[in-house]
């Protein structure tokens, strides 16, 4: 017989090396043929459809327990095996052989978690019955050993499977030698299966065995030996009649005795049933009773309950005398503050437990509750309109009292409000009770502490805007830049006035941290649920411990709040309202006494304004907003006026030389630069681009009025403005934009003029040269000559009226170019680019002459430069 797939150790190892890494080890492998058949049906196995499959019985040991696993791999396409699936051998419910194969090797694997039962299950064909009997006897013992279970097993003989194991103990000790005892053990009792066919048991073969072995006979001896048990087989039947009518008698007493016990059965039976109604009626009553007694001990234990909880509502709904007297006559002096807010805070709790959402339906009905519930909300409005008017006077009454207590300030400090604050905080608590028990009565509350502070706030402002101006000391003398009557050397320096930005700062870092403290102590003392900036950085060190003292955390803002901002927003313009005039007041009064001022004020401005973030100072930014857009209107204003003063030069002043706000602009951008802090360089800027274009505008409506000196007008002026700004244009690059434009505008006008000189001198020269290029354009340049007056004798003409004495034209050209320059300076460079652009078109015509008339002898460009270059 050939050798079982079971005992290749090869495929073992390839099984092995399949599942590496599942750490699992193979108890035994085998090859086999897969096919599918169908529900209820039992045709042709389908072996031509038959698929190889090795099936591999795997374990995986853990400390706690062990998992055994059926595995069916396939072959690749490279001759490899491949896990295809798993299955747990806990699952399986049934092992069947399949009664359609006469081989008896088909056999399926019922799983009970198959998610779709309705499919059939694959049906698996060994190469013989000691491979499929090795292989269940394998998964038997796997079962029974290591799951404490074993699958039902139908369709084969259990005495077939333990002779098979009895015949074959070399291979059922391989099959158990790693799984369990012996296969010889395994019997029909121990397996527990259902075997479906009829079969002998064991005892009944031993007992033919054994009634065989008392007869001696030869296999030839059949007939005797068949006629031998027909006659035992009759004696054995009429001593069985014999023994029964023997009996007869015995069996007539038993049946007289069965009758009298029948009777005395029927008897007791009918005493029973009478005892069993009796018993019927009594176990009624006693459930009956019993339902009483329960329903009773309920009803017991319910109003038990019911009187304590009313106990309580009875508790809950009671005022006590001492919170009943506060809340309706309580003094609010400091001294009784203490049980105020005590009497608060248990009205509080008293409302909020007889809300419906914390009240049972049944006792939300109630008519005590809902009359209750009436009796505090009038307690809670009575004590509110009281609170309410005793806070409106007392805050009102208190600032004034400081108004009126206070002094000419003298040393230019920091108002302090500690005692304000401290005043005011005794009664922060009731307020915030306020805005628990009814939050619309805080409304005239926060008015009346809005007011009375913006008094206060706006008197402390003035004095101290006064007694800014009052203590700085400027020289008062209004410069005007750009005026043509004024003197060119007149201005201001900017230590003048430094004192005046020194005082406006003084004025912001004094009152815009405390304007912040107010906004943000007013956020806090009125209860707005908004952010507030962290008071560490502008309180003072009392305040810090007074608030650290107070213990009024629970006013701190812990989340953002559009509807408490808006309100806060709505009350901020009351309480800070009206305090910016004196700021702009003093912003005016500087810009008097310096416009230029009002750069350096616009970057103080801006820096205070950006680092104001928090919700609560979100006024004060306002009003620094407008602060700052005063501040860009006043110098606005004064570039205005700079603009207007530029124009005025346009009808006042003649169109030669050097216009006078070239230099004054020159001066103002120098004290300009000197001026910015901050962000004020975009301001600055701004007004260069201004004034520099009204300039330029202005320059080109001056040449306009007389063009004959247009071009001389506009280089001097334009080289006056680089000369002027060539170090600030170095470090300013909108002036430097400007720089750029006039360097174009005056080599522009350089061209122009220079340009304009040479035809004047040297006209006949060079009208010839233009004639002679636009005969070129319609004929070729040897017909030129033959043109009517081009000739060579026209030439020699234009050559002997041109260049004869060109020293003293060329001497007439420099005379005419220094007659009306006001610029000494200017003329070098404007000679040497004259000369330039005379050689260069010099040059042009000595090449077109070389052209047109090559035999015509003229001067070189070499003699008229060393002519040139020694003038």
């Amino acid at each position: 017989m050939a050798k079982s797939s079971a005992d290749d150790q090869e495929l073992k190892r390839a099984c092995e090396a399949a599942i590496e890494g599942s750490k699992q080890k193979v108890r035994m492998s085998i090859r086999v043929a897969k096919s599918h058949g169908v529900w209820g049906k039992s045709g042709k196995l389908g072996r031509s459809m038959a698929k190889p499959r090795v099936l591999a019985i795997s374990i995986k040991k853990k400390p706690q327990r062990t998992k055994a696993f059926l595995r069916v791999l396939k072959y690749s396409n490279g001759g490899v095996l491949e896990p295809a699936k798993i299955y747990k051998l806990k699952h399986l419910s049934k092992v069947e052989v399949m009664t359609n194969d006469p081989s008896g090797c088909t056999f399926t694997l019922g799983f009970d978690n198959f998610k779709n039962q309705t499919v059939a299950p694959p049906q698996w064909t060994m190469r013989n019955i000691d491979d499929r009997n090795r292989l269940l006897l394998c998964i038997v013992n796997v079962c029974r050993d290591m799951l404490d279970r074993i699958p039902k097993v139908v369709g084969i003989d259990v005495v077939e499977m333990a002779l098979w194991a009895k015949e074959n103990p070399a291979t059922a000790a391989k099959v158990t030698s790693q799984d369990g005892p012996v296969a010889s053990i395994v019997t029909a009792e121990d397996l527990k299966v259902t075997v479906e066919k009829e079969l002998v048991s064991q005892a009944e073969e031993e007992g033919m065995e054994t009634l065989l072995g008392t007869y001696v006979m030869g296999i030839g001896e059949a007939e005797a030996f068949s006629e031998r048990l027909k006659r035992e087989l009759q004696a054995l039947e009429a001593a069985n009649v014999h023994a029964i009518l023997e009996t007869e008698p015995l069996v007539e007493e038993v049946l007289l005795g069965v009758d009298s016990a029948m009777n005395i059965v029927n008897d007791m039976d009918e005493w029973l049933g009478i005892f069993n109604v009796k018993l019927r009626h009594m176990r009624e009553d006693i459930e009956s009773i019993e339902t009483r007694n329960n329903k009773l001990e309920l009803q017991s234990v319910n109003n038990k309950i019911l009187i304590e909880e009313l106990d309580k509502l009875v508790e809950r709904l009671c005022v006590p005398s001492e919170y009943a007297a506060c809340l309706k006559a309580g003094s609010f002096d400091e001294a009784n503050m203490c049980d105020n807010l005590e009497a608060c805070e248990w009205l509080s709790s008293a409302l909020s437990g007889l809300e419906s959402s914390k009240l049972e339906s049944g006792y939300a009905n109630m008519r005590a509750v809902k009359e209750k519930k009436a009796e505090l909300d009038k307690l809670r409005s009575g004590f509110a309109q009281r609170a309410v008017e005793f806070l409106r006077n007392y805050l009102s009454s208190l600032v004034e009292s400081i108004i009126s207590s206070s002094q000419q300030r003298a040393h230019l400090k920091r108002p302090d409000h500690a005692d304000l604050r401290y005043k005011c905080r005794i009664y922060a608590r009731l307020i915030q009770h306020l805005k628990n028990l009814d939050k619309s009565c805080l409304g005239s509350v926060r008015k009346a502490y809005c007011s009375a502070l913006n008094m206060l706030l706006r008197k402390e402002v003035r004095e101290f805007a006064n007694e800014l101006r009052a203590g700085t000391k400027t020289a008062r003398n209004q410069t005007i830049w750009f005026d043509a009557s004024a003197p060119t050397g007149q201005s201001m320096s900017t230590a003048d006035t430094l004192a005046i930005s020194d005082a406006y700062s003084l004025m912001l870092a004094i009152f815009v941290p405390l304007l912040v403290d107010e906004s943000s102590f007013f956020a806090r003392l009125m209860c707005f649920d908004v952010p507030i900036n962290s008071p560490t950085q502008t309180m003072s060190k009392e305040d810090k411990e007074n608030e650290d003292d107070e213990g009024n955390t629970d006013m701190h803002a812990t989340g953002k709040n559009a509807e408490e901002l808006t309100a806060l927003n709505e009350c901020l313009p009351d309480l800070l309202g009206g305090v910016q005039e004196d700021f702009y007041g003093f912003v005016e009064w500087a810009y008097k006494i310096d416009p230029l001022r009002c750069i350096s004020f616009y970057g103080i401005t801006d820096h205070y304004l950006s680092s104001k973030k928090a919700d609560a100072a979100g006024y004060v930014r306002l009003l620094l907003g407008d602060l700052e857009s005063r501040i860009s209107i006043l110098f606005s204003r004064f570039v205005d006026e700079a603009c207007h003063q530029i124009e005025l030069d346009e009808r006042s002043v003649r169109p030669t030389g050097i216009v006078p706000y070239i230099p004054r602009f020159a001066t103002l951008a120098t004290h300009m630069e000197q001026y910015i802090q901050g962000q004020s360089r975009d301001l600055v800027d701004q007004a260069y681009t201004k004034l520099v274009s009204m300039m330029f505008v202005t320059l080109d409506r001056m040449a306009q009025a007389d063009l004959k000196y247009a071009d001389i007008f506009l280089l001097e002026n334009y080289a006056a403005f680089q000369n002027r700004l060539y170090d600030l244009a170095n470090v300013v690059p909108t002036l430097a934009k400007f720089y750029h434009q006039a360097s174009d505008g005056y080599e522009q006008a350089c061209t122009r003029h220079i340009s304009m000189i040479i035809y004047y001198q040297f006209e006949r020269l060079f009208q010839f040269a233009r004639r002679v290029e636009d005969a070129m354009r319609s004929v070729a340049p040897e017909e030129v000559p033959f043109q009517l007056g081009l000739s060579k004798v026209e030439l020699r003409k234009v050559l002997k009226a041109s260049l004869t004495g060109v020293d003293k034209s060329v001497a007439a050209m420099y005379k005419k170019l220094q007659k009306n320059l006001t610029s000494e300076e200017l003329l070098p460079s404007l000679w040497a680019k004259c000369k330039k652009e005379f050689l260069h078109k010099y040059h042009c015509f000595v090449q077109l002459v070389t052209k047109v008339y090559p035999n015509e002898t003229i001067q070189s460009v070499a003699e008229m430069g060393e002519l040139l270059a020694s003038m």
